[in-house]
């Protein structure tokens, strides 16, 4: 009993400190110093209306836009995830040959074309917004051909969006402002 109230104050002490003001430093800090990242780092488009984060993905299926890596929770937040399937995995195996051959389909290519792995493989989140130069390379024509913008256009735009990896990590291309850049420079009616 000797401990109790001693511990006790401690507990109530801590909890504030670690509970609520710290918390509350850092949101103010980040608020103040990152503001577009601390509010979810998000994409609006000419009208101001908010149309994305730039750090989740979204699910792009029509030709006009670049596609995000495939998703093996359909993009959802909530059950976000890998699908932990190994590398001996049937069902892995045929995931793989069915995106490849719906992307090849889907771009007009051959058989023996190349496709990054990241095209075929979901993201360990399933909501990764990157994917590698060589993905929006093999993208590129598809898109500006379902735009009617000449190929060096798009690449350029792509190139602006292109996010250094830096010592460590990847360059990538970020899939979500660079569709928003896409309708906003290359609008499409009715489509």
């Amino acid at each position: 009993m000797k401990w109790t109230f001693p511990n006790l104050r401690l507990f109530l002490f801590l909890a504030v400190i670690t509970g609520g003001i710290y918390p509350l430093a850092v949101t103010l800090v980040s608020l103040i110093l990152f503001p577009h990242q601390a509010h979810g780092s998000l994409i609006r488009n000419e009208r101001g209306e908010i149309i994305a984060s730039e750090l989740v993905a979204q699910p792009f299926i029509s030709a006009k836009y670049f596609w995000p890596r495939p998703s093996a929770g359909e993009y959802a937040t909530m059950p976000s995830g890998a699908s932990n399937l190994s590398w001996t995995s049937g069902k892995l195996v045929r995931t793989v040959a069915e995106r490849r051959a719906a992307l090849l389909k889907a771009h007009n290519l051959p058989e023996k074309t190349p496709v990054p792995a990241d095209m075929l493989f979901a993201s360990g989140s399933g909501l990764e917004p990157f994917i590698s130069p060589e993905a929006a390379e093999l993208q590129l024509n598809r898109v500006a051909s379902t735009r009617g913008v000449p190929p060096e256009k798009v690449r350029k735009l792509v190139s602006a969006h292109f996010v250094r990896g830096g010592i460590l990590g990847e360059n990538v291309v970020n899939v979500m402002t660079l569709n928003a850049a896409l309708d906003t420079l290359f609008p499409m009616s009715g489509m």
